[in-house]
């Protein structure tokens, strides 16, 4: 997952922000990467990724809050898939740090 930095204009739709990506961001918003926008208010957000088969979008608003997000910055950062997920329900997505993947229990006989 990459993240803008810097908020966008969140009147903006899918092929908006896949114009933005692919001219200020310089990534290829076709790729399968998910793109992660913010509004100038932090508490809305908005990703962006092509399915294989079309643009997707998905926008969420936190009722109370707002999501912890980088310093305004230009630019773009990498977040693992539990850092977005920490992101998407308003937690300090900095202080999710990788650990081991699940394994399936050995069986032994």
């Amino acid at each position: 997952m990459l993240i803008a930095t810097s908020p966008v204009d969140f009147r903006k739709g899918p092929d908006s922000l896949a114009a933005l990506i692919k001219a200020e961001l310089g990534a290829d918003p076709f790729s399968g990467v998910v793109y992660v926008f913010r509004a100038r208010r932090a508490d809305r957000v908005k990703l962006v990724w092509w399915d294989g088969t079309g643009l997707c979008l998905m926008a969420k608003r936190l009722e109370q809050g707002s999501f912890r997000w980088p310093r305004i910055q230009d630019g773009v950062m990498r977040l693992s898939s539990a850092q977005l997920g920490a992101l998407m329900e308003g937690l300090d997505w900095r202080r999710v740090h990788g650990g081991r993947r699940p394994q399936a229990p050995r069986i032994t006989a």
